[in-house]
C-alpha cells in the first residue's frame, strides 16, 4: 500500500501555528475593548441626562429627555438644542444620580447646538473639546448619551464620512458633520462622540429615519466657535440681508449671453420692505451668482457666505435679472438672535 502522507515539515497548518494567530487576535479584541473603557471611564463621569419640562409631569405639560457633555468644571454644558426646545425648566443628572437646576446661555438651531449653565455647581467632572479636523474615516469613536432615558449607555463604532451636510430645525444646513455608526437612539441626542484619546470630537445631533445604523454629529470645532459666539455675545452673530429664495437652475443661453459658468444660482421669490436686499435695487426673480467674490451655486451657498465676517460692510453681488448680468452693491446687518418663546 502507498503512503501518502507528506514528510515534509511544515506542510499543513499545525496547532503550533494557529495558537498565535489566536493570540493575536485576542490581543487586539483586548486592545480595542481596553480604548473604549478607558475613553468610556474618563469621559463617562461628565456626561449629563438633560430633563425638560415640569418636574411633576401631566398631560397637558410634557417634558423632554436627552444627554449632554460637561465642558467646564463651573458647570458649562453642551447640548442640542432641539434638546431644550423653548422649556423654561431644565434639570441635569449626573451618573451619580445628583440632580441640579439649569438655565440656557444661548442657542443656535441653525447648528442644533445650546450651551447650558449648571446652577450652583462647581468643580464637576468634565471633557475636553478636541480638534475634529484631525479625524480621519475608519477611526475608532465611542458615543455617550442615555438612550430611552438608560444612564450612561456606552456604543462604539468608527467615523464612516467627514464634511456631510444636513438640513437643521432651522431650515439651513450644518456644515461639517461627522457621519459615524456608532449606535445612537432617542435621548442621546447632545451626548458626546469621543475619540480614542478621550477628546469630545462631536456633538450627537440626528439620524436619519429609516436608515440602519446612520448617524451624524455637529463637529467638535463648529461647537467650539457656537460655545465662543455665545459667551462673547449671548447668540451666534451672522449677517442679513432680507431675502428668501431658492435654489434653481441657470438656462445655458442666460450663463453665454453673461459669459458666467454657474449651473444653478440662487433665485429670489421674496424682497422684505425696508431690508439691505430693497435697499440694494434687488427684485423677485434676480438669480444671485455671487457674493463678495465668492461665487453661489444656491441658496446654502448664499447663507454659507452670510456670516459674521460681513456684518456691517459694503459687498459687492452679481445677480441674473432677465438674463443680463447686473452689479449691485449690498450692505448686510446683524441678524437678530433667535428668541425662546
Amino acid at each position: 500500500m502507498l503512503d501518502f502522507t507528506s514528510d515534509i515539515p511544515g506542510d499543513g497548518p499545525s496547532p503550533e501555528a494557529a495558537e498565535p494567530t489566536q493570540a493575536n487576535d485576542q490581543a487586539l479584541l483586548d486592545a480595542y475593548s481596553n480604548a473604549v473603557i478607558g475613553v468610556t471611564e474618563r469621559v463617562g463621569p461628565a456626561v449629563v441626562r438633560v430633563e425638560t419640562g415640569p418636574k411633576v409631569r401631566n398631560a397637558r405639560e410634557r417634558g423632554g429627555l436627552g444627554s449632554g457633555i460637561v465642558i467646564s468644571p463651573d458647570g458649562l454644558v453642551l447640548t442640542n438644542s432641539h434638546v431644550v426646545g423653548s422649556s423654561k425648566e431644565i434639570r441635569l443628572r449626573d451618573t451619580e444620580g445628583f440632580v441640579t437646576d439649569a438655565h440656557v446661555l444661548g442657542v443656535d438651531p441653525d447648528t442644533d447646538l445650546a450651551l447650558l449653565r449648571a446652577d450652583g455647581a462647581r468643580d464637576l467632572a468634565y471633557a475636553s473639546l478636541g480638534n475634529s479636523k484631525s479625524l480621519r474615516r475608519g477611526q475608532l469613536v465611542v458615543a455617550i448619551g442615555n438612550p430611552l432615558g438608560f444612564e450612561s449607555t456606552v456604543t462604539a463604532g468608527v467615523v464612516s464620512a467627514l464634511g456631510r451636510s444636513i438640513r437643521s430645525v432651522s431650515g439651513r444646513t450644518i456644515e461639517d458633520v461627522i457621519q459615524t455608526d456608532a449606535a445612537l437612539n432617542p435621548g442621546n441626542s447632545g451626548g458626546p462622540l469621543v475619540s480614542s484619546s478621550a477628546e469630545v470630537i462631536g456633538i450627537n445631533t440626528a439620524i436619519i429615519s429609516g436608515a440602519q445604523g446612520i448617524c451624524f454629529a455637529v463637529a467638535s470645532n463648529t461647537a467650539q466657535f457656537v460655545l465662543s459666539e455665545i459667551i462673547r455675545h449671548g447668540y451666534v452673530r451672522r449677517a442679513y440681508i432680507g431675502v428668501a429664495g431658492q435654489t434653481a437652475p441657470i438656462p445655458r443661453r442666460h450663463a453665454v449671453v453673461a459669459g458666467v459658468d454657474n449651473k444653478m444660482g440662487a433665485l429670489l421669490a421674496q424682497i422684505e420692505p425696508d431690508s439691505p436686499a430693497a435697499k440694494a435695487g434687488l427684485l423677485p426673480g434676480d438669480v444671485v451668482i455671487k457674493l463678495d467674490g465668492v461665487e453661489v451655486n444656491g441658496v446654502d451657498d448664499l447663507i454659507r457666505a452670510l456670516d459674521r465676517d460681513r456684518i456691517d460692510r459694503q459687498l459687492s453681488m452679481d445677480v441674473l435679472r432677465m438674463g443680463r448680468l447686473r452689479a449691485l452693491d449690498i450692505h448686510p446687518i446683524e441678524r437678530k438672535p433667535v428668541a425662546r418663546s
